[in-house]
């Protein structure tokens, strides 16, 4: 996933990720639905289940349709798996601390990604030692981990100081949106859109937010 921005004004492309568990027979065709309906740049399957079958089963029947689509999937933190199965890369959750690993054992042509909360420290090293890119968040009131939120000023920041591309993600809603928009590269869309009773819709009118 590369960061195709030339203008300061230039929208944000999306970024869709994966529930954490979801139906083989349902969720495929929900997830090309959802791919029909909104330009997407990137896909992670994020899944909760450590189980090897599990996460096999469903990379297969989401790779088909990315790859269908020339949109790309990553993995979240199982960089084992990416070769084995295909995928376009990985997205860790340690922020910096396997980057380099990461980069060494995939390669140049993999997409290495990771989440790196609120830590403009963490988005730093890992865009020093090779990461595609750098996600911050959540920027929504949350009751899990810390309840510490990406603020409007980090984006600021990194948007002026930083080439990395940054994705904005966790407990989005419209406002939000409009409100971090001209300072984000990528907007990660999940539980957001996948909560709702219709995903698809949900999608496009978050994504709409994100064009003004």
């Amino acid at each position: 996933m590369t960061d195709t921005t030339t203008a300061a004004d230039d929208l944000p492309q999306i970024y869709l990720i994966s529930p954490p568990t979801f139906d083989l027979d349902v969720f495929p065709d929900l997830m090309a639905r959802c791919l029909d309906a909104v330009e997407t740049s990137c896909v992670r399957l994020s899944l909760a289940t450590r189980d090897e079958d599990v996460i096999q089963r469903a990379a297969d029947s989401l790779r088909q349709i990315t790859h269908d689509r020339d949109i790309a999937l990553v993995i979240e933190n199982h960089a084992l798996l990416v070769e084995r199965l295909g995928l376009d890369g990985v997205h860790l959750t340690d922020g910096s601390r396997s980057v380099h690993k990461m980069r060494r054992d995939l390669g140049e042509d993999a997409i290495v990604g990771t989440y790196c909360g609120t830590s403009r420290h963490d988005g730093m090293t890992a865009g020093d030692m090779g990461a595609d890119y750098v996600s911050f968040g959540p920027v929504g009131q949350s009751l899990l981990g810390t309840g510490e939120r990406a603020t409007l000023d980090l984006f600021q920041w990194w948007s002026e100081m930083i080439e990395v591309p940054a994705v904005t993600e966790g407990g989005l809603d419209e406002e939000l949106i409009r409100q971090l928009a001209p300072y984000s590269d990528f907007f990660g869309f999940g539980e957001e859109i996948w909560a709702t009773e219709d995903p698809v819709a949900t999608y496009q009118r978050l994504v709409a937010a994100t064009r003004g």
